[in-house]
């Protein structure tokens, strides 16, 4: 075994990327607090090949140094638009999209137990690393999923989460059915 070098990856150009098939999930971002996790969030779109991110409230917006440090150029290759009011952009997004909070409320599904939905267009929404998911989206949401988690705090760092879920639903979503 040996590990690969850089010009063995494969790598498309952010031009091919851009003009690749997406896959149909996108990220909404509620009032994250971190720059870092913000471009963490972008890099794991690009790795995943997401359709966008839609960055609303408080959210660092790109270009940002934060933000770049961590998505190391992924601001470039994934769409993203900023909304002030994630309660606007919902509304917007439910017409066209299932809108799949995370977050632990008394009806979450546990993720590993989700099952695909009709809709084919996904809308998956984080919340702040302190409060989550704003209050007033709640009633918005067609879902929302947790993380089975074992230890004590309960919480993952939402770049982590993110990660896990979005990984998680886009292979979900990549299988043919």
């Amino acid at each position: 075994m040996r590990k690969l070098k850089l010009d063995e990856l494969e790598r498309l150009t952010i031009e091919e990327f851009k003009n690749s098939d997406r896959l149909n999930i996108s990220v909404v971002l509620d009032n994250i607090r971190s720059a870092h996790n913000v471009g963490s969030l972008f890099r794991t779109a690009d790795a995943l090949g997401l359709e966008h991110i839609y960055i609303t409230g408080i959210s660092a917006q790109p270009p940002h140094p934060e933000i770049n440090k961590t998505a190391i150029g992924a601001t470039l290759s994934v769409p993203w638009s900023y909304k002030e009011d994630i309660k606007e952009l919902l509304e917007e997004l439910k017409t066209t999209h299932q809108i799949i909070g995370v977050e632990q409320t008394n009806e979450s599904i546990e993720l590993s137990k989700y099952n695909k939905t009709e809709k084919n267009r996904l809308a998956v929404v984080f919340g702040n690393e302190v409060n989550g998911l704003s209050e007033v989206i709640i009633p918005l949401l067609d879902q929302c999923l947790e993380i089975q988690q074992f230890g004590t705090k309960h919480s993952l760092n939402v770049s982590v989460c993110g990660g896990i879920v979005l990984h998680h639903l886009s292979n979900l979503y990549r299988v043919k059915s």
